[in-house]
């Protein structure tokens, strides 16, 4: 088995489901007692995301890149970045060592393309909707994204930043969820990525009117079949 390296901490919700998934997946595929070989950097998110704010992406993919050199010297084997905001800096954390990083956008991308879909929705955090460096990345590959609109994304944003990542989940943010999921079915989207990791604390395959893709649980699996490819 080889080693994984999980860089985490943002937010740590979002990690910990990262590590229950691949350890579920190999147990599922291997079976008895055995779990993940993997090593984690969790990051203190309150940091990271006054960087985010601030604009100051530089920095933040130094921090990230630092912490990916550590993450090779303890082993790991290649390396999984859990979270989907941040591969924004993946470049940087790319360049630093020498050991693949599994690009969850490449990931999510080759599922829808599989599922035989184009065009799909895209929330999460308003850098991941708003800025370019995820959707550019899913042309490459041949998917259109459409994103809410601007009050919409408004209120995403606010549910991930003040509720989800302090691992609060509401009604009534679900149901404001499957409003904006229905309003972009009906205006042309064939699924819909949680393209944020504590969305799927929150929305499940039953409140969206169209397929989901979740990218944790995706990118979560591909990191299990780098781990357990022969």
């Amino acid at each position: 088995m080889r080693k994984i390296g999980l860089l985490g901490g943002m937010s740590w919700e979002s990690s910990a489901l990262y590590y229950q998934l691949i350890n579920e997946g190999v147990r599922a595929r291997l079976g008895g007692l055995h779990s993940a070989a993997c090593v984690m950097a969790s990051l203190d998110f309150a940091a990271i995301e006054e960087m985010q704010s601030a604009g100051d992406w530089a920095r933040a993919g130094d921090v990230l890149a630092q912490e990916a050199r550590g993450l090779v010297a303890a082993g790991a084997e290649c390396l999984v970045l859990c979270t989907n905001t941040m591969h924004k800096v993946a470049s940087d954390i790319e360049s630093a060592v020498e050991v693949p990083l599994l690009h969850l956008v490449d990931v999510t991308a080759d599922a829808i393309r599989t599922s035989g879909l184009e065009r799909v929705a895209l929330l999460g955090t308003r850098f991941t909707m708003e800025e370019p460096f995820y959707r550019e990345r899913m042309m490459l590959r041949e998917v259109e994204t459409l994103v809410p609109d601007a009050g919409e994304r408004r209120i995403v944003d606010e549910v991930i930043y003040n509720e989800l990542v302090l691992g609060v989940v509401k009604d009534d943010s679900r149901a404001q969820y499957r409003k904006i999921i229905e309003r972009l079915a009906q205006a042309g989207a064939q699924g819909v990525i949680l393209g944020c990791t504590e969305i799927e604390l929150l929305v499940s395959p039953q409140d969206s009117p169209i397929p989901v893709f979740a990218s944790t649980a995706l990118h979560a699996r591909a990191a299990v079949d780098f781990a357990l490819a022969d």
